[in-house]
């Protein structure tokens, strides 16, 4: 049988006093001794409840400006005190210490304060010295403490002692102990990332205190769970749940799109994390039409996000194709009408919020960390290599299809003209394979590549893309450059007339 342990008395200290009062009030019907401080105090006896005031028992005030209010042994020896140990029971009658069956504290904000741009001053005054000592006490004595370090725990709390009359399980006890070490691991790690923003020590601190398990993994045959905030960044309007490949889907969908977001109409279909239609055009509905003759069959059961709201129109020609998920920044009332009539299908809006600054993926046995590729090539970065120069179309083509490059999985290739893509090589072994790849779609579905342009996310090594590029139609090509052998390529496009930019930038993505 589980130990079951009427509490008599509680300690209350808390930043957030949202949901408090029911506890509070269901305490003073089960007769619950209530010990608090500060703010929480006040909040305590505003209500008209009695509560003894920390300083009553320890005989000492709040110092430091707050900085020290229950680091005291009486507090502490309250909470720690074995009750089947008659040595820590006598001490409790010698030293006149009150036994603490309950202690609900929560933590100052440290994130929420990092986050504002406070001051240094601000955020190191929101580092919390006694709450943080009072959930590691009160979680390691589960046995005979409960410890609720959240509000959003609060209901459940609620509930058990409601149901019990003021008593608690072990197993309630062991379980809020569990989430309390959540609570208190994450906030160090925090603190610790705060202070090691530079990396200066090699050293990775990864929590996430917000998860769901999926369906399954990448196969049926393989568990899967997501880790973060899914519901702050977007809000879902239609369809079933997400799966762990969609939401892989999503996020290429995402970083690919952040290259547009302040650009004119722009529309993107992904499929396997790489994009097989992207389009700029005048009107998202053009945008989207275009995107979509990029790879007609590709874009089957694939993932479409674009810059804009999406209008009646456009969601009318999407409605035709069975497609995953839809992403937009919002979607007019009819449009949205229309996009929910497959049930399936889910319907995401985007909302702006600060994406990871570095990447993490295992590796081994261990971690791979490393900084997201935030440069994006513009027209500044550009160096001419060749005597001929792109036309002004051709330049705004070559920064486009790079974009589109640096997004797609290497090696690749891609084609673009007029601000469509043409076709992509993706993921092949070499990159001669990627522009044979890339000829051979855009052919398929009838695109003239004749004054179409290349982009490559590495540098060639021999001539041979260009003189394939050369003659597809191909008239521009933009690379990072870097070969030793960079000049066999220069030649050829000189004694070809094709321009050639370079970047001085890879963009690798395995």
């Amino acid at each position: 049988m589980s130990r079951s342990k009427k509490a008599s008395s509680a300690l209350i200290s808390v930043f957030h006093k949202d949901g408090l009062e029911p506890i509070v009030r269901k305490f003073q019907e089960l007769g619950i001794t209530i010990y608090s401080t500060g703010g929480t105090e006040k909040f305590i006896k505003d209500l008209g409840i009695d509560v003894i005031p920390v300083e009553d028992v320890t005989s000492y005030p709040s110092i430091l400006g707050g900085r020290v209010k229950t680091l005291h042994p009486k507090v502490f020896g309250g909470i720690l005190n074995r009750q089947d140990n008659e040595s820590d029971v006598a001490q409790l009658k010698e030293y006149d210490i009150p036994q603490l069956d309950i202690v609900i504290v929560d933590l100052y904000p440290f994130e929420k304060t990092v986050a504002s741009g406070a001051s240094e001053q601000d955020i190191i005054e929101k580092i919390d010295i006694g709450g943080i000592s009072l959930i590691r006490a009160a979680a390691k004595n589960y046995k005979d403490v409960i410890c609720v370090s959240s509000m959003e725990d609060y209901a459940e709390f609620l509930e058990i002692i409601s149901k019990n009359e003021g008593a608690t399980t072990l197993e309630d006890r062991k379980k809020f102990a569990a989430k309390s070490f959540n609570v208190s691991s994450h906030y160090d790690s925090a603190i610790f990332n705060y202070f090691n923003k530079n990396h200066d020590i090699a050293a990775l601190k990864v929590s996430e205190t917000q998860g769901k398990v999926l369906r399954y993994g990448e196969n049926p045959h393989q568990i899967g769970f997501f880790f973060g905030d899914f519901n702050a960044m977007f809000s879902q309007l239609h369809g079933k749940e997400l799966s762990y490949n969609n939401l892989l889907d999503v996020d290429a969908a995402v970083n690919l799109m952040l290259e547009f977001m302040n650009e004119a109409p722009t529309f993107a279909i992904l499929k396997h994390n790489n994009a097989c239609g992207l389009a700029q055009r005048e009107t998202l509905h053009q945008a989207y039409i275009d995107a979509l003759a990029g790879d007609p069959v590709s874009a089957f059961g694939g993932v479409l996000i674009c810059n804009q709201k999406i209008d009646k129109d456009t969601a009318k020609e999407i409605h035709e194709l069975f497609c995953e998920v839809v992403i937009a920044p919002g979607y007019d009332a009819d449009a949205l009408e229309i996009l929910k009539g497959k049930k399936n299908r889910i319907i995401l809006v985007q909302n702006e919020v600060a994406m990871p600054e570095m990447q993490v993926r295992t590796c081994l046995n261990g971690i791979l960390l490393q900084e997201k590729d935030h440069k994006t090539d513009t027209a500044s970065d550009l160096t001419n290599a060749t005597h001929s120069k792109p036309s002004e179309r051709e330049l705004e083509d070559l920064l486009f299809a790079s974009k589109i490059c640096k997004h797609t999985k290497s090696n690749t290739i891609v084609l673009a003209k007029n601000k469509q893509l043409c076709a992509s090589g993706t993921g092949q072994t070499s990159r001669v394979d990627a522009l044979n790849q890339a000829i051979h779609k855009a052919n398929s579905f009838n695109f003239d590549l004749k004054g179409a342009v290349m982009a490559s996310d590495a540098f060639f090594p021999f001539p041979d893309c260009v003189e394939i590029a050369d003659k597809a139609g191909i008239t521009s090509v933009i690379q990072p450059g870097g070969s030793i052998k960079d000049q066999l390529s220069i030649d050829y496009c000189n004694e070809n007339g094709i321009s050639m930019v370079m970047t001085g930038t890879r963009h690798f993505k395995h």
